[in-house]
């Protein structure tokens, strides 16, 4: 059985990479490294595709705990944002995301930041959902 065939609670802290983007000129600062702002968008996005593996609902950020940055990402660099479900309750599942930075110029690797995030699923009416298949392990909510 393959790992995407396995019932999420299987998959609970299986980090997996959920988007990889490069940065371009008008993600940049005064200062020729990106804007944290981008980052924590991409954060945002990483979360969204952990979450839509635990069903095809509509996900929203309910919250993002402490970012604190490590390391600068600069103009041309590959950066990966890996996740991992860390708990699901009925409506939401929390995610960690790891964003991690492969250097434009040497190809070293960079830890920048991680963060942790509890999205929900909502109804059309914004109203939180029970999700398919939510499995009962400890809640974000």
């Amino acid at each position: 059985m393959s790992n995407e065939e396995r019932p999420p609670e299987e998959r609970l802290n299986e980090e997996r990479l959920s988007l990889r983007v490069v940065t371009m000129p008008r993600e940049t600062n005064q200062y020729g490294t990106i804007f944290g702002g981008v980052i924590l968008s991409y954060v945002d996005q990483a979360g969204f595709v952990e979450a839509r593996r635990h069903g095809r609902h509509r996900w929203v950020t309910a919250s993002i705990e402490r970012v604190d940055f490590k390391a600068p990402v600069h103009l041309g660099d590959i950066v990966s944002f890996y996740t991992t479900t860390i708990r699901t309750g009925t409506t939401s599942v929390g995610v960690a995301v790891r964003v991690e930075a492969e250097r434009f110029d040497t190809g070293e690797f960079a830890h920048v930041t991680s963060a942790t995030i509890a999205m929900v699923a909502i109804d059309e009416h914004g109203r939180p959902i029970p999700f398919a298949g939510a499995p009962t392990v400890p809640c974000v909510e």
